[in-house]
């Protein structure tokens, strides 16, 4: 079973796709990303591998007969990719050179581009999910990439209230937040040239943060070159930050927010990225229970504040650490 089913009471879409439930949990001596593997080149620095497992295709199946005037389904249109950071099974992200990075970096600006021309795409997210606490099964380093054939709830929210404010003020909703921290300096981790990296005023994780380009853009293919080298170190330094605050490999989930694509009115968006490491502590898990959950309400249990100073502190740690 593969197909989109409507939800009417979030006006969104829910993926069905019933073949992920037998995806296999890797043995530890076999790693379909190796070199050797028989599924990937015998060498390669970065390489984009099509999802074994996807919850959508270029040419999805029709759906089952469960339609009805009330229940809507379609066709589960789109593409799941998977972005392999590097070919070494233990390797990852802060521990690769800027200069690797840079080419994951153009890996996703490539595949974007390629995605973005099927004209069923309306938006295509790039994400990362790293460790078994967020439902890794694979440890090898690696993202993925979805080209959705809708435009999912939080992204359509995202949109719509920077289009609102851009109409009651002038001005970019994204620009504005960004002008504001940046003023406040007290949740600002760190900055470089071209991006700032900001634990939100109203972050909902306990060590939530954004990377937000400091110019308005829309695409990560919108970057020039020199920002494109500076996005690479700056999520290099960004995943070492979280690796330093207690000396681990901190799970994470970092994901990409651009434009929607083959969508018009689309210029108020701001490219950015949201981290959401799902750990309160070394040992604790922030659960999404059922306020998060079922309203929709979260709940922080810390001062954004002070956990930007811990990330700072964490921050200059792995500086120290890689001179």
């Amino acid at each position: 079973m593969a197909e989109l089913r409507y939800n009417p009471f979030k006006d969104d879409w829910v993926m069905i796709a019933s073949a992920r439930q037998n995806r296999p949990q890797m043995p530890k001596d076999w790693c379909p990303f190796c070199p050797g593997s028989g599924k990937v080149p015998e060498s390669y620095d970065v390489y984009e591998y099509d999802n074994d497992f996807p919850a959508l295709s270029m040419n999805p199946p029709e759906p089952d007969d469960v339609a009805t005037d009330f229940f809507k389904v379609e066709k589960s249109y789109g593409k799941c990719e998977v972005i392999l950071y590097s070919p070494d099974h233990t390797t990852t992200l802060p521990e690769l050179p800027t200069e690797h990075i840079r080419k994951i970096v153009d890996l996703w600006c490539e595949r974007f581009t390629a995605l973005q021309a099927y004209e069923k795409s309306k938006y295509i997210m790039i994400f990362e999910n790293r460790g078994e606490v967020v439902g890794v099964t694979m440890p090898h380093p690696h993202g993925q990439i979805y080209a959705y054939p809708f435009i999912p709830k939080k992204l359509q929210v995202e949109l719509d209230l920077a289009r609102k404010h851009k109409a009651e003020t002038g001005n970019c909703l994204f620009c504005d937040w960004m002008q504001e921290e940046m003023a406040a300096k007290t949740r600002v981790i760190f900055e470089n040239e071209h991006f700032a990296v900001i634990v939100p005023f109203f972050s909902e994780f306990t060590y939530g943060f954004h990377i937000i380009a400091k110019k308005h853009g829309k695409y990560i293919t919108d970057f020039t070159d020199d920002q494109k080298t500076s996005l690479a170190e700056t999520i290099r330094q960004a995943t070492g930050m979280l690796d330093s605050l207690f000396d681990m490999k901190f799970p994470y989930m970092m994901c990409m927010h651009s434009a929607p694509v083959n969508t018009e009115d689309v210029e108020d968006f701001h490219f950015h990225i949201e981290f959401f490491p799902p750990m309160r502590s070394a040992e604790k898990q922030q659960f999404l229970a059922s306020s998060e959950t079922g309203a929709w309400a979260h709940c922080n249990p810390t001062a954004p504040e002070e956990k930007a100073e811990e990330l700072r502190q964490a921050h200059q740690r792995f500086l120290e650490k890689k001179r």
